[in-house]
């Protein structure tokens, strides 16, 4: 249900006026033409994306529609591919209050792609709102051996929880700590995706784990960030490597990067690890992520 709040009109057309023109017709799927002459999508093409009149949508833009539906603002959300801030945005102009995202959004952005690429004795990937690697540097394919696992191997958590033979018990409590900021931050994903499949049915999967269905009915919702991991790799040895988290506005997604301080053994480490790269890498499973 909504707030009943007034739509403020104006503002809501302006706001979607500008998001119209700053799409560009083959981020839509769609052909531009030579005989273009506005910036963006026309109104009569978002109005076909969104599944409605184009009246409709002209009087939303022209300040002068009447109160839109949830549908339709998600409709239009997603056909002007609004990130998650402008869609709050959106239905809070529309006198709604924002309606959960449909799903922790897959996309990287070209620019953090750019920004893995220039880190090159960095470990750095792309973390999802469960846990799942989207995208990762030359770095940490060496460190963590992503490349070559299977993709349903790549998620942290079910590295943690799922791999045959490991138990919460036999970890440190450093990983132990890891463990439970993983297990709350699921927690926080499903509050933000309550209707996600791949959210939930991930949940539904680990709740196998004896340790994760303690630690879930824990209830946390605090997440540690700034931790030292421990990684035993097969080719340079045992590298206790400093974690660090960078969010990406908009996208609900973090850039994790592996650092060591110059000088020390595990930056020495590191420096060996860009040679060697990721030839013939297995790392074990159990350690990879403690």
């Amino acid at each position: 249900m909504g707030d009943a709040r007034p739509v403020d009109r104006a503002s809501l057309a302006a706001f979607l006026r500008s998001r119209r023109e700053r799409v560009r017709p083959e981020d839509a799927g769609l052909t531009r033409g030579p005989r273009r002459r506005t910036p963006g999508l026309r109104r009569e093409e978002v109005a076909r994306l969104a599944g409605m009149s184009v009246d409709y949508y002209i009087r939303l833009e022209q300040a002068r529609g009447p109160h839109p539906s949830r549908q339709i603002l998600a409709a239009v959300a997603r056909a002007l591919r609004l990130g998650d801030a402008e869609r709050v945005h959106l239905f809070r102009l529309a006198g709604e209050s924002p309606e959960p995202p449909p799903g922790p959004p897959s996309e990287v952005p070209q620019a953090v792609l750019h920004l893995l690429d220039r880190l090159d004795d960095t470990p750095a990937f792309v973390l999802d709102a469960k846990w799942e690697p989207l995208a990762w540097n030359a770095m940490a394919d060496a460190l963590l051996g992503l490349t070559a696992l299977p993709p349903k191997a790549r998620n942290i958590t079910r590295g943690l929880f799922l791999t045959p033979g490991v138990r919460l018990a036999d970890l440190t409590p450093e990983q132990r700590d890891f463990a439970r900021g993983c297990v709350n931050d699921l927690r926080r994903a499903l509050a933000r995706y309550p209707h996600d499949p791949g959210v939930t049915g991930l949940i539904a999967e680990l709740e196998r784990s004896p340790d994760f269905r303690a630690l879930w009915a824990e209830h946390g919702v605090e997440v540690r960030s700034g931790q030292e991991k421990t990684i035993r790799h097969p080719r340079v040895g045992t590298i206790t490597l400093h974690c660090d988290s960078l969010l990406v506005p908009d996208r609900d997604q973090r850039v994790v990067l592996y650092t060591a301080a110059p000088g020390t053994p595990a930056h020495e480490a590191l420096r060996l690890l860009r040679v060697i790269g990721a030839q013939d890498l297995r790392v074990e499973d159990q350690t990879r992520w403690g």
